[in-house]
Formats: structure tokens, C-alpha cells, sequence
């Protein structure tokens, strides 16, 4: 958006105020006219009024600036989504563009008729209007021109989702602005390859063209399209589930579009960040970005109600100040006849008075029932928001209360494997004894059952138990454990994992039934498996993983 100062608008009321002449106008007017545009960004109902009164100046002796006028006038009309009144002004400049012979002016005018019809829905009319643009451009060898039609037309055959002759006509358009060497109109084509890329599920290919843009947007020092091209790198990055740097570039994208003041701007990069934290399950950071987004949109509605209702009053200044013109030609024409003028001109105020008070009156209301709406939907928002927190925080405790029975699942097998042991390491110690006694006939038979309890010792259906009811409770372990040895025995996993559960050694030696002096081996052993350092506690670095 061009800046507008100060000093450029009083320059162009003060040349309305004294009064040029048509021959300084037509000095003086794409200057005029350039300022008029600018102007047009920040108070188009200021700039309607100031292009109604060059347009009174220029008459019809000076038909060019007169259409220019025009069309810069639909243009700020179609802006403001008066599509109706915008048409019959780019209506009135074409005529005059035709009788002037230019053919460059009206072929832009007739793409701007094709872009309100398309925005009107009137996709076919669009179509040709813009067939008819580009030939007129054709004729005059205007590359910059065509290539604007040509990136018109593919974006119009991907909103219909030919993406297949979309394509073409954006190549078509990048062919032509590298010919003429224009990097902002390279830019905007590779944005909408990007655009079309998105579309079709094709990520990779939508960033690089994303990236290209945005990089030839920062040479050309274009913020307010860098803006849009940043959050749509953050959009293809979020949907490849790259949601980090999804957050990186719309944080950028929100750092711009707060140094330019760019409301917008700031509504798209906020509802973005915080789509982008919901999906990290960052909860609190994707409330208060969507929350954000929705004040600077509620904003953005504020200032356009406003700023569409003073529109609204030069409208229909305008219009009625063209039917006070007429009437009072026609009392002129009719010998001007001073006493009917003089009481046309009173009723005529007496009704712009009576319309302006009920029109403040309808304001008014309006604003209010606006406020209540606001309201209502903040409410809303606000009370959905609490109940997804709600949701949250009960599937929270749900987990909790699962992961601690879990925990109960995973001590109580792990009690059962000790007791059990404990239980055939007492009768294997009473049995030996027996055995030692001098009844040779009772010895082959204890020994049998001494062997059988050896056998039961490492009994797998309680360790399958027991390695399930772990896993559920440590579900990354073993894979996180993996990662720094692949040289790990089953033995070596069960010792791990009964050092993880903080057993001591006496009953870990009871459970894998071995001796103390055994199990100091096994953890050496385990030591130099997991490549530990001399020094470094090894049930301290389980209990890390």
C-alpha cells in the first residue's frame, strides 16, 4: 500500500479548490490521479469525492483523463464491493477509450470488467472479457499486459479446477514478465503456481514456488505480498506436518503485518499460529493466537462497517448531487425560471435533511445491533473454547488414572515373580538338605523335583506378563534403549527393565535366579554393552531413558 502524506492530499484539494484549467489538468492529471489512487487505499470515500470533482474538470474536451477517472473510480467502488455502481462507471470509460482509440486503456479496463464478473460469478462473461483484453494487447505488443491477462485467465481456470490449463496460462504469464524482466510479476506468477501446487496436494512444489515469490517480493521491497506469501509457506509447512517451522515463518509473517499495521495480515497470520500450536497440542499458545485472530477480525468488521457506511453517504451524495445537475439544467432549459428553482432546491434540502436524520438514526441501530452480535459471538467462541478445554483436561486424567493402574499391574507382577521365587528358592534350599541325608532311596526323586523347581525359576509366562504390563507403562523404553546398543539379550532386557522398576539386587539376583556375584557380572557386562563411561551410574542412566 502506498503511503499518502499529508502534504500530497492538500496539494490535490488545493488544486481543485482554485480551479484549473483543462489544458493544466491535462499536464498535471496521472500525477493527480496517481495520488488519487493512493488515497483510495486509506479513505475511498475521500478519494470518490476528489475523483468526482477532476472528473468535473476534465468535461468531456479531455475524454483520456476522463476515463481514467472512470475506471479508477469503479475501481474503488469494486473494492469496496459496490459491484453494481463499479460496473457502470468501467461502463462509461470504456466508451470513452473506444472513441479515444487507446487501445492499451481499454484493454485494461475490459480485464477489470472480467475480474468483477468473476468475483460477480459470472464465470463465462469473465472469460471473454479477457480473450477480448488480450487481443487488444496482442495488437499492441503490451508484453507487461498480456502477461497480467494471462495470469488473469489461469487463475480463473484454477478456481474452476482446470488446473491443467491453469498451469498453462501461469507458464504463459512467467514467459512474458521474464521477457520484459518485471520480478514482481515473476513473483506474483509463482504464487500462483504455488496456489495451484497447494491445491493439488503437491507440497514440495508449492514451497519452492512460494519461496521463489518471496524472495523476489523482499528484492523488490514488497511487505504487504511478502506478508501473504510468508503465512502461505507456513500453511504448506503445517500441512506437511512440519508444524515448527509452520510457527517460524508466521511468527515472521505476524512481525511484518504488525510493522505495516496490516489488520489482515495479522487475522491470517494469528489464526495460523495458533492452528499450528493446536496441532503441537500447545493448547494455551493456540488459544490466545485464535483468540487474537478473532479480535483483529472483529476489528477489521468494526472498521469496514464504518468505513462502508461513509462510503455509502458520498455514494449517495454523488448520485444525488448528479440528479440536482440535472434538475437544474432542465429549469434552465426552461427560461430558468427562478422561483420553481428556488423551491426545488427546499425540498430538495428538507429531504436531504429528513434522509440524513433517518439514515443516522438507521446508523445508530445498526451499530448497536452490531455490538450485541459481537457480543453474542464472542460469548460463543468463548464458551466453546472452555468446553474443548474441559474435554482436554478430562482426557488428561483419564490417561492419568490409566497410567496408574498400569503402574499397579506392572508392581503387582512384579511382587508375584518375587514371591514365587522366593517360594522354589526356600523348598530347593529345604530339598538339598534332604538330599544330603544318607536315604539313598529318597534322592533320585528330590532330585527330580529340585530340577523342576531350577526349570521354574525362569518361568516365561510371568516374564511375558510382566515385560506387557512394563511396556504399557514405559512405552518408549526399549526403542529409546535400542538406539545406544543392538547387542542386547533377552537376559540383558529383563535385568534392564527390573533395574528400571528401582528393584534392589537381592531380589533381581531372586528373580533371574542367579547369585549376587553372578549379577554384579551381568551389570559389568551390561556396562560395557551400553558403552558407559568409567564412573557413570548405570541405573542412573536407565532411569534417564
Amino acid at each position: 500500500m502506498r503511503s499518502v502524506t499529508a502534504k500530497q492530499i492538500k496539494h490535490v484539494f488545493l488544486l481543485l479548490w482554485i480551479g484549473i484549467s483543462s489544458t493544466a489538468f491535462a499536464q498535471s492529471d496521472r500525477t493527480i490521479l496517481q495520488q488519487a489512487q493512493a488515497l483510495s487505499q486509506l479513505h475511498p470515500d475521500s478519494a470518490l469525492k476528489l475523483l468526482k470533482e477532476l472528473q468535473a474538470q476534465a468535461g468531456t474536451e479531455n475524454k483520456p483523463t476522463a476515463a481514467s477517472i472512470l475506471q479508477l473510480m469503479g475501481q474503488i467502488c469494486f473494492n469496496q464491493g459496490h459491484y453494481a455502481q463499479a460496473l457502470e462507471f468501467y461502463l462509461h470509460a470504456d466508451k470513452l477509450f473506444t472513441q479515444t482509440g487507446n487501445k492499451d486503456m481499454q484493454a485494461g479496463n475490459l480485464g477489470k470488467m472480467g475480474v468483477l464478473y468473476y468475483y460477480n460469478k459470472e464465470v463465462n462473461k469473465a472469460q471473454s472479457l479477457f480473450k477480448k483484453s488480450l487481443s487488444l494487447y496482442q495488437q499492441t505488443r503490451n508484453i507487461k499486459g498480456q502477461a497480467e491477462i494471462l495470469g488473469e485467465i489461469g487463475h480463473l481456470f484454477e478456481k474452476r479446477q482446470l488446473y491443467d490449463s491453469a498451469f498453462h496460462y501461469q507458464q504463459q504469464a512467467l514467459i512474458h514478465y521474464n521477457q520484459i524482466h518485471d520480478q514482481q510479476g515473476v513473483a506474483k506468477i509463482y504464487e500462483n503456481l504455488g496456489s495451484i501446487y497447494e491445491d493439488l496436494a503437491k507440497y514440495d512444489s508449492a514451497y519452492t514456488c512460494f519461496n521463489q515469490a518471496k524472495t523476489l517480493y523482499n528484492q523488490g521491497h514488497n511487505t504487504i505480498a511478502s506478508i501473504e506469501v510468508i503465512n502461505n509457506i507456513g500453511d504448506v509447512l503445517r500441512k506437511t506436518e512440519h508444524y515448527a517451522e509452520s510457527v517460524q515463518q508466521s511468527r515472521q509473517a505476524y512481525a511484518l503485518a504488525s510493522k505495516t499495521h496490516n489488520l489482515y495480515q495479522l487475522a491470517a497470520a494469528s489464526r495460523d499460529l495458533g492452528k499450528s500450536y493446536q496441532l503441537l497440542k500447545q493448547m494455551d499458545s493456540a488459544y490466545h493466537y485464535l483468540e487474537l485472530s478473532r479480535k483483529y477480525s472483529l476489528e477489521i468488521y468494526s472498521k469496514e462497517g464504518l468505513n462502508q457506511t461513509a462510503f455509502l453517504q458520498v455514494l449517495y451524495d454523488i448520485n444525488k448531487k448528479s440528479e440536482e445537475i440535472i434538475q437544474l439544467n432542465a429549469h434552465r432549459r426552461t427560461n430558468r425560471i427562478i422561483t420553481a428553482s428556488a423551491i426545488t432546491i427546499v425540498v430538495l434540502l428538507v429531504i436531504i435533511a429528513i434522509i440524513i436524520f433517518s439514515r443516522q438514526r438507521l446508523k445508530i441501530k445498526d451499530q448497536r445491533m452490531l455490538a450485541e452480535q459481537n457480543q453474542s459471538i464472542y460469548q460463543a467462541q468463548h464458551e466453546l473454547m472452555q468446553l474443548e478445554l474441559k474435554n482436554k483436561q478430562l482426557e488428561e486424567e483419564s490417561l492419568k488414572q490409566q497410567l496408574d493402574l498400569k503402574s499397579r499391574e506392572l508392581s503387582t507382577h512384579t511382587l508375584n515373580l518375587i514371591k514365587n521365587n522366593q517360594l522354589l528358592e526356600d523348598m530347593r534350599n529345604t530339598l538339598q538338605e534332604m538330599v544330603k541325608d544318607d536315604k539313598r532311596d529318597q534322592k533320585k526323586q528330590m532330585q527330580q523335583i529340585i530340577h523342576q523347581i531350577n526349570q521354574g525359576f525362569n518361568h516365561e509366562q510371568h516374564w511375558k506378563e510382566f515385560t506387557s504390563a512394563f511396556e504399557q507403562v514405559h512405552q518408549q523404553f526399549f526403542k529409546n534403549l535400542k538406539q545406544h546398543s543392538t547387542d542386547l539379550t533377552s537376559t540383558d532386557m529383563r535385568l534392564i527393565a527390573l533395574l528400571k522398576v528401582n528393584m534392589d539386587s537381592k531380589d533381581i539376583a531372586g528373580l533371574l535366579g542367579i547369585s549376587l556375584d553372578s549379577l554384579r557380572v551381568a551389570r559389568y557386562r551390561l556396562r560395557k554393552k551400553l558403552n558407559l563411561e568409567q564412573g557413570d551410574n548405570l541405573s542412573t542412566f536407565i532411569q534417564s531413558l
